[in-house]
């Protein structure tokens, strides 16, 4: 199911960041890797704040102060890790705990530094029912941790890890039929930029400082 969504604005969301990563690839706890000077774990609380109700971060690495965040940082449940799955069940967790009310939380990596400004609202325009899960996409595939997660699959995730199934995230957005909202490439005087560009290596931290320096005014 996709959709290219319009930003509804009805609802608000919890969001919570996710950091529980091993970063192998780059060497370094990602979430404290600075581009442009800042770490991408505080570009990232930047970006996704004023879309959100409430901010978290799932970290499963200690992490050092956030300038201007006072909210909780909890690890995978049971300090298993788990993979993205483990991050988003101990979101759902922190949600139903924190955020009785809520339908859904919001969730984004670190390692994204342009995820668009409007990802919250233009995924909740997808809802179309309570448990309904819905992600982002782009000219560069599907990008599942930034989505919207339904707290009332909060138990059906639990019992998905603990009786040994696959931990690979598409596995359990197929058994639930999430939803897809496309995202459109940033038209920039570099060629385009897919929002969703992500940072892995080292060498992708240099491309993002120069896609940083195009985007800047």
């Amino acid at each position: 199911m996709e959709t290219q969504g319009t930003a509804s604005g009805t609802e608000t969301f919890p969001g919570v960041i996710l950091a529980g990563g091993l970063s192998s690839r780059m060497g370094a706890n990602k979430a404290l890797v600075r581009l442009g000077g800042v770490p991408l774990l505080e570009r990232a609380a930047d970006r996704l704040r004023p879309q959100v109700s409430a901010l978290s971060i799932s970290a499963n690495d200690p992490l050092p102060a956030l300038s201007g965040f006072a909210g909780p940082v909890f690890p995978d449940l049971q300090g298993v890790r788990s993979g993205p799955l483990g991050g988003i069940l101990a979101a759902l967790a922190d949600g139903r705990l924190r955020h009785p009310t809520a339908s859904h939380v919001a969730t984004v990596p670190t390692d994204s530094p342009f995820f668009p400004t409007d990802l919250v609202d233009r995924l909740a325009a997808a809802i179309d029912r309570a448990d309904r899960i819905v992600v982002a996409c782009s000219s560069g595939g599907l990008h599942p941790v930034f989505g919207l997660w339904p707290l009332a699959l909060a138990d059906d995730l639990a019992e998905w890890l603990r009786s040994g199934q696959s931990l690979r995230l598409r596995a359990w957005l197929d058994r639930h039929g999430a939803a897809q909202v496309r995202f459109a490439d940033l038209e920039t005087r570099r060629g385009p930029l897919d929002p969703f560009f992500n940072i892995n290596t080292p060498d992708d931290l240099a491309t993002a400082e120069t896609w940083l320096r195009t985007l800047e005014p």
